[in-house]
Formats: C-alpha cells, sequence, structure tokens
C-alpha cells in the first residue's frame, strides 16, 4: 500500500466524501492518553469501508485533537453505528510494569484481536502492530479515515472516564485536564500527593 500525501488548509476536514473510493477498507488504530500523568493509555481500532458509510461522516472526521468536543461527542456514537469498533486499555499499573510504549502496542494488538477481521492494520505513529499485515503512518489521522475514526473514539472514552474519575479524586482538575500535566494538575499533585490513578513512572519526584 503506497504512502498518501495531501495538503490542506488548516480549516479544511481531510477526507473528502467524493474520493471515498481513494480509501482502502481498512483497520485504524489510534491511542489516546500516552503522555497523560494518570489514568490509562486508551487504544480504538476500526474498521470500515469509506464506500458504505454516510458520506456526512467520512466528511466530519479528523484528528480528534482537531474536532472540538461536542462535535467528538456527537461522532462517536456514529461511528460506532456505522463501523467495526473495538477499544482497549493499557492500566496504570501495566504502563508502571512495561512502560508507555509497551503497554500502548499492547492494548492496540488486543482491540485488533476484539474486531476479529483480517486486514491491514494502519497504526497512527511510527510503531506498526509486530506480526500482523499493515503499516505506521505518520499523521495517519489526517491521511487515514479508520484512524481519525479511532482517535475520536478512543479520545471520548478516555475524558469520559477521566471525568467520572474526578469526582471521586477532586483537586486534580481531571474534570478539565483529563489527566494531562497542566499547573492546575500539578498544583494537585504537590498539595495531595498521587491518587492511586497516578502512573508512578511519571510522577517521579511527587508524594
Amino acid at each position: 500500500m503506497p504512502p498518501v500525501k495531501r495538503t490542506r488548509s488548516p480549516l479544511t476536514p481531510p477526507f473528502d466524501p467524493t474520493r471515498a473510493k481513494d480509501y482502502p477498507p481498512v483497520i485504524g488504530c489510534d491511542e489516546v492518553g500516552r503522555g497523560a500523568l494518570c489514568g490509562p493509555v486508551v487504544v480504538a481500532a476500526v474498521w470500515f469501508d469509506p464506500n458504505a458509510i454516510p458520506p456526512a461522516l467520512l466528511g466530519a472526521l479528523d484528528d480528534s485533537k482537531r474536532v472540538p468536543e461536542p462535535v467528538r461527542a456527537q461522532l462517536a456514537p456514529l461511528i460506532r453505528a456505522h463501523a467495526r469498533v473495538a477499544v482497549a486499555a493499557g492500566s496504570r499499573a501495566l504502563i508502571d510494569r512495561i512502560n508507555i510504549r509497551a503497554a500502548t502496542l499492547d492494548a492496540m494488538a488486543r482491540a485488533v484481536a476484539r474486531l476479529g477481521i483480517a486486514a491491514p492494520v494502519l497504526v497512527d505513529g511510527r510503531d506498526a502492530l509486530p506480526g500482523l499485515p499493515g503499516r505506521a503512518v505518520v499523521g495517519g489521522d489526517a491521511l487515514v479515515p479508520q484512524i481519525a475514526a479511532a482517535s475520536i473514539v478512543a479520545k471520548v472514552f478516555r475524558d469520559d472516564l477521566m471525568r467520572r474519575l474526578a469526582e471521586r479524586h477532586p483537586g486534580y482538575g481531571w474534570e478539565r485536564n483529563v489527566g494531562y500535566g497542566t499547573a492546575l494538575h500539578r498544583a494537585g499533585l504537590t498539595a495531595l500527593g498521587r491518587s492511586p490513578h497516578h502512573r508512578l513512572s511519571f510522577t517521579r519526584g511527587f508524594g
């Protein structure tokens, strides 16, 4: 499968529904939470035939970081309704035990296995999944619609989880920062110490 290269305006979504035939039916895989100080890393694996989903949905897909939160919340259930979706997570304990990269790849392999679909696996970033057909795609959120869909599903899933955890562990600002190392989060760590959900390997120096 040759690499995909496109240029676009920063305000233009990357996937043109009139070119659906140019996007192959692959599995896209992406993670959310790799750089957070706490909580799991969450992975989604998504398969669909771009010719068989609603054109408006294809045209709305993008890197989850570029999609406003209310739109992500609308897109995630639509993706689940029109695609095959699997989600897996690497826990805080697993991240501390085997490191974040290995925990992410482990979760990706489990998510892809849950799909039960024989198709190439395209992974956002630089790490392909060992033993599976496919490849890594740097900037894949803007090049492969299934990766963009996976990033949205994973982001909505993890953000919802972190907001629920914020109700049980106030003071770190997870309802706003969803576990990333903002000034509010670090101030909470200084004042309260670590919670059971903080990654020990990411929060050395805090009690």
